[in-house]
């Protein structure tokens, strides 16, 4: 732990749903650190999300765009970074089936620019580090049985996925040609507070609490790994200071759920916490057409990163989602901020 003393950290994507979680769990734990937040600030992202560390002596909010290259040059050098946290991604695959170029542009080009920089600093700096977040839709599809491991062959479905699994590439490409120190994580999907309500579950709270339909795609039965979104920032942290270079490390929640399965325990909770008859919001549901290139099934192996360091998901399924209902409750009106697109304002309030 001592190279990391006294470090510089820049954590791309801060101000969203994932990334918020890592700035506060680097800036919360690691006192000597100063932690740097560089976001564009696009739709989904929200400096309301930080406003419990935003005066932290420890943190700094950069505003910047990623896919801006002359703009992260001379960012990186000025601020000499120690590391990178790389989370800014376009990441909804239903935006990526509409606009496919600006995956392009945010995902693999925004990431080809900060990789270049990096490299820079990296030749100055022996211990500098880049870690790269990526996802486990890049392995494809799974039938009814098996997991995706670290080895596990790409095989991207979506324009999302594909953007991604082309940015991992080029990390690792980093690493062999430029002899980049790097790592890389392949998450399953999150849940928690924060979640900007596009993502099925914040929008099926937000619906059930307004009473509007709830679509599921085709039958419901796809299947997915689910991980509370503290257990991942967690493990981000265990990964950037304890993961062996080169390596990719999958996390996973060990939580498989069918969509319609998941959507029915929401009901029940929701139901339970609203104080309606049981079964009201089930109601609601309503089955829609299927999306193109829908993956049937995620799992995640995520025994290398619970034998190697030591990571393992710290509540259930069932646990976590009240835990993000309640969130959701005690927060209205960041809900109704970012439904309304009102949390937009809130920078030019707080920084200009």
């Amino acid at each position: 732990m001592n190279k990391f003393k006294n470090k510089k950290i820049l954590i791309t994507g801060g101000a969203g749903f994932i990334g918020s979680h890592v700035v506060r769990q680097f800036v919360g734990k690691y006192a000597n650190y100063q932690i740097f937040n560089l976001d564009a600030l696009t739709y989904a992202g929200n400096l309301e999300n930080l406003k419990d560390v935003e005066n932290a002596p420890n943190y700094t909010f950069l505003k910047g765009d990623i896919t801006d290259s002359d703009f992260i040059d001379e960012l990186f050098h000025n601020k000499k970074f120690d590391g990178v946290i790389h989370l800014a991604a376009e990441s909804h695959v239903d935006r990526s089936i509409s606009d496919p170029l600006s995956f392009v542009r945010t995902n693999v080009l925004g990431t080809v620019n900060l990789l270049n920089a990096s490299v820079k600093l990296a030749k100055e700096n022996p211990n500098f580090r880049f870690y790269h977040i990526s996802t486990d839709e890049v392995y494809g599809t799974l039938g009814e049985s098996g997991f995706f491991t670290e080895t596990t062959p790409y095989s991207p479905n979506s324009p999302y996925s594909a953007s991604k699994a082309s940015s991992d590439h080029f990390v690792r490409a980093y690493g062999e040609t430029y002899g980049l120190s790097y790592v890389i994580s392949n998450c399953s999907n999150n849940y928690g507070p924060n979640h900007f309500p596009e993502k099925l579950i914040p929008l099926f709270i937000n619906n059930i609490i307004n009473k509007n339909p709830l679509p599921v795609y085709g039958d419901g039965n796809y299947t997915r790994d689910w991980l509370y979104v503290k257990d991942h920032a967690r493990a981000i942290d265990l990964i950037y200071h304890k993961g062996k270079n080169g390596e990719t490390y999958n996390i996973g929640g060990f939580n498989e759920w069918k969509n319609i399965d998941l959507v029915k325990v929401l009901c029940r909770l929701m139901d339970k916490k609203l104080k309606r008859e049981g079964g009201t919001s089930e109601q609601l549901i309503t089955f829609i057409k299927d999306r193109p290139g829908h993956d049937l099934r995620y799992a995640i192996d995520a025994t290398k990163i619970n034998k190697e360091l030591g990571w393992k998901p710290s509540v259930t399924f069932e646990e976590g989602l009240e835990l993000t209902i309640d969130w959701y409750f005690d927060n209205r009106e960041w809900l109704e901020h970012v439904t309304s697109g009102d949390y937009k304002t809130y920078y030019k309030t707080q920084y200009q």
